[in-house]
């Protein structure tokens, strides 16, 4: 059966299927030719959040870059990362955009640089970027070749939103946007300090079992971001006993009985199905408590599935679901 997915979780599953390609290190900053004391006056850490160019940045995949200045022309091919480029306000910079990038609005109207693990080449090269983002979903194998044809793209894959943030600091830096950057941070911390607040009184005993689905038998397990917003939001992941993006098994689940159940809210199959109902239709999971109790709550997919600024505020969703009484 073929299924048509929507364009935010389209990344995911893709990373999904390159999991085990992909590298588990983050992205280091430092600055050629300064130096920090451990504590510094207030006025001299204001002033830090002006870029001192060179800067050297180090990317998911182990590489250096060294800007001598701001990048003049971006491009991003990869959703998330594309958002965060937008929400530090460089708009005017961004020459180019993967086909799927839909978020913020005016993503939608910059030139097409392909697909997100096989972007157009020739596009990308035509722009001219000083830097090209990318994000979870190409291989390194993919980022090598591209960098074989002298394109010269930044890889991230955040496993967690501690990762997130660190990468939105990084973008800063590199962009001199370090103030914006760190506006971004105090919201996103803000929004995970308000969940686990107020999850904070669930009794581990209490604690809600939770089965995620953002694609027609597609799931997450320890060691990625997806996980870790269940946890925070004080649940448990029924399918934390393996690692990564994987395939389903659905007995596993049956047996696994969890109390709520999470879908994208915008999977519709050929016969105009969603995923809700894909779920509710399968053999014995109308004996899950989670369908017995009406718990099958659909949440937004590009919430759910991109690690960018907007991951804290599927963390809010992700608990009022699982904790609808928490947050009223």
């Amino acid at each position: 059966m073929n299924f048509k997915t929507w364009k935010g979780m389209a990344s995911l599953l893709s990373a999904a299927m390159l999991a085990l390609a992909l590298a588990g290190c983050g992205t280091t900053t430092s600055n050629e030719g300064t130096g920090t004391t451990p504590q510094q006056p207030a006025q001299e850490q204001t002033a830090d959040l002006k870029t001192q160019y060179p800067i050297t940045v180090t990317d998911a995949t182990g590489e250096s870059f060294t800007f001598d200045k701001a990048p003049a022309k971006i491009v991003s091919v990869s959703p998330a990362e594309t958002e965060s480029l937008f929400a530090l306000g460089l708009d005017e910079q961004i020459v180019g955009v993967s086909d799927y990038d839909d978020y913020p609005e005016a993503a939608t109207k910059k030139p097409k640089m392909g697909g997100i693990t096989k972007p157009n080449e020739e596009s990308i090269i035509a722009a001219e970027a000083d830097i090209v983002f990318t994000g979870i979903s190409m291989s390194e194998e993919s980022v090598k070749k591209l960098r074989d044809l002298g394109i010269t793209i930044f890889k991230t894959n955040p496993k967690s939103v501690d990762d997130v943030m660190t990468n939105i600091e990084t973008f800063g830096k590199i962009t001199d946007h370090q103030e914006k950057a760190q506006e971004i941070i105090t919201q996103m911390k803000q929004d995970v300090s308000d969940v686990t607040e107020a999850v904070k009184a669930v009794k581990p005993e209490e604690k809600k079992k939770v089965y995620v689905e953002f694609s027609p038998g597609w799931t997450v397990g320890k060691g990625e971001f997806m996980d870790e917003l269940i946890t925070l939001a004080g649940g448990t992941n029924i399918a934390s006993d393996k690692d990564g993006w994987y395939e389903i098994n659905e007995e596993n689940v049956i047996a696994s009985n969890p109390d709520v159940i999470l879908y994208a809210n915008d999977v519709i199959d050929e016969n105009s199905k969603t995923l809700d109902q894909i779920i509710k239709a399968r053999s014995g999971w109308d004996q899950i408590t989670a369908v017995k109790n009406d718990a099958v709550i659909g949440l937004d997919a590009n919430l759910l599935s991109r690690p960018g600024p907007r991951v804290t505020q599927g963390l809010k969703e992700v608990a009022k679901a699982i904790y609808p009484d928490q947050f009223k």
